[in-house]
């Protein structure tokens, strides 16, 4: 049977996804909060200001009416920036609570929430009612969406705590180009998206200030490795760290020019300030706020994230950025397991 299926969030990733599922046959509905770019997706059929030279079936239509657009859909598909997930959210279980409508909820976003410190599933978990909801599943892995439209081959993961509705996801999802794995560990698989982006502004700010491949390697070899301490601290299996939303979602973020993380970083590197990044960006830059929010957990948590703790330092206190990356890069020798 077809399935109907909403995607909130209208930018490079949601559109794409909502064009992965309708190629594999749903009935696909994107909803954005933008007036105009609803009006332009369903006249032209493209969405110029996050994937470039690229038309999308007429088959899927575009929403801004946020009722509508979840109206008797069997999943709910969250892409809208973290920092607005709850808000989202809030609204979709009004409108759930009202029409006695349960659904299965899946959200494809990579970020903490700012002040509570709370993985997107927990967020969704705290604002949509359990008798209208029938399970929570996280998709994540390296998957540029620019790479994705031109149907490059793409390897991610969908995590549940319910593996029939990962099951489910991972038959809706998957193609010949678009591969799903499945695992139960969503704790692991949603603090190595959220985390892979700090060492993305890492990596884009060592290549904006002139080091080189060993650097790069370098970095994103200890990144992972407080991104495992931090997110093992809260029980995540570690060796999912060394898989798709893992390592492999680092090396696309840390490595590929694509990635907004690593630009940002870059153009930090370069010089530019962080006010300026932002709006020559005009795209959400997951890292910047997960930065603040990892850091600040990884104090509560007393866990040691260098990494972290030296982009915070740059992003929030001024701190020069070529000094701060030397500092870092030089910090004294200790035993690399442990």
């Amino acid at each position: 049977m077809t399935k109907e299926i909403a995607v909130l969030g209208a930018g490079s990733w949601g559109s794409v996804l909502a064009s992965v599922l309708d190629e594999n046959g749903s009935h696909v509905r994107l909803w954005s909060y933008n007036e105009k770019q609803v009006a332009q997706f369903n006249e032209t059929h493209t969405n110029p200001k996050y994937i470039k030279n690229y038309t999308f079936s007429e088959s899927i239509s575009a929403y801004h009416d946020l009722a509508a657009a979840i109206d008797g859909v069997d999943y709910i598909l969250f892409v809208v920036p973290t920092q607005v997930t709850r808000s989202v959210a809030r609204q979709v279980a009004a409108i759930l609570k009202d029409r006695n409508h349960s659904v299965n909820i899946i959200h494809a976003s990579k970020g903490i929430e700012e002040k509570t410190y709370l993985r997107l599933s927990q967020v969704l978990s705290e604002e949509i009612d359990p008798e209208n909801r029938q399970s929570i599943s996280v998709l994540s892995g390296p998957s540029q969406a620019e790479d994705v439209v031109t149907h490059d081959i793409t390897l991610v993961t969908v995590a549940s705590d319910n593996q029939r509705a990962a099951s489910e996801i991972q038959d809706l999802f998957m193609n010949n180009y678009f591969r799903v794995y499945t695992s139960d560990d969503v704790i692991g698989v949603e603090f190595g998206a959220a985390l892979k982006n700090i060492i993305a502004l890492g990596a884009g700010a060592l290549y904006g200030l002139g080091y080189k491949d060993n650097a790069k390697a370098a970095l994103m070899t200890r990144g992972l490795a407080e991104i495992s301490r931090l997110g093992t601290s809260f029980g995540a299996n570690p060796l999912t760290f060394i898989g798709l939303s893992g390592v492999g979602d680092i090396i696309v973020t840390a490595t590929s020019t694509n990635s907004r993380n690593w630009r940002a970083g870059n153009e930090l590197g370069r010089g530019e300030s962080l006010e300026a990044v932002i709006k020559n960006m005009g795209m959400v830059i997951e890292g910047v706020a997960t930065t603040r929010a990892a850091y600040e957990l990884s104090k509560k948590r007393g866990v040691e994230m260098p990494i972290t703790s030296a982009i915070y330092h740059v992003l929030y206190d001024g701190a020069d950025i070529k000094e701060t990356i030397n500092q870092l890069m030089t910090r004294e020798g200790r035993s690399e397991i442990g």
